[in-house]
């Protein structure tokens, strides 16, 4: 079967619209294309770009990067940047520099307690170790499952003692923090051995 033969897109003679309607679609679409390139053109070349139109009935339509008015300035100004622009970064390089500072110094402070954390949880790693624990963290894998109650049941009998301990240290009994540890502490005690004796389980 033939294909039917189409006549394709026509070519519109450049003459003015006579029909006043078909003038004013047409006007609306082509400013619509024609702000659409321009933006295009300004994206893709990194150009400054500035277009005033106006319509049938005297209504003026622009586009403008960075705006219509800066464009305007800096041609009416002998193609020189304008002061206000010229002010604006400025102060928006100042402000930048002043905050790259102040980030900088933020970075450096929560970098040295980092490292001070890093250091503090190296000292409980060898604290625990050291009272056992670790051995007892690796020796879990081969409990039964009776054994592990055993063990959580001895854990909170531990748990408790060491409660009330803290409680009789601090005298703070009645106090809502009372039960607060400040783990940092521990190496205090690390001179003297460690304060958690190798055989807690059996408590």
């Amino acid at each position: 079967m033939a294909r039917k033969k189409t006549q394709g897109r026509k070519k519109i003679e450049m003459k003015m619209i006579r029909d006043e309607n078909a003038r004013r679609i047409t006007f609306s679409k082509r400013r619509s294309g024609l702000f659409k390139k321009a933006s295009e053109l300004s994206t893709l070349c990194g150009i400054e770009i500035a277009i005033i139109v106006f319509s049938l009935g005297g209504k003026a339509f622009s586009f403008g990067h960075p705006s219509v008015e800066s464009v305007i300035d800096r041609f009416l100004n002998g193609n020189q940047e304008p002061p206000n622009e010229r002010f604006s970064k400025h102060v928006s390089s100042s402000y930048r520099e002043s905050r790259l500072q102040q980030l900088n110094k933020q970075f450096d402070k929560l970098n040295q307690e980092l490292t001070v954390k890093k250091k503090q949880r190296k000292r409980l790693e060898k604290s625990l170790e050291d009272s056992g624990y670790k051995r007892f963290e690796d020796h879990i894998h081969d409990l039964g499952l009776s054994d592990l109650k055993q063990c959580i049941v001895r854990m909170q009998k531990l748990k408790g003692k060491v409660s009330q301990k803290v409680k009789e240290l601090s005298g703070e009994a009645s106090s809502k923090h009372s039960e607060e540890v400040d783990l940092s502490n521990i190496e205090k005690t690390e001179a003297n051995g460690s304060p958690v004796p190798h055989d807690w389980l059996s408590l």
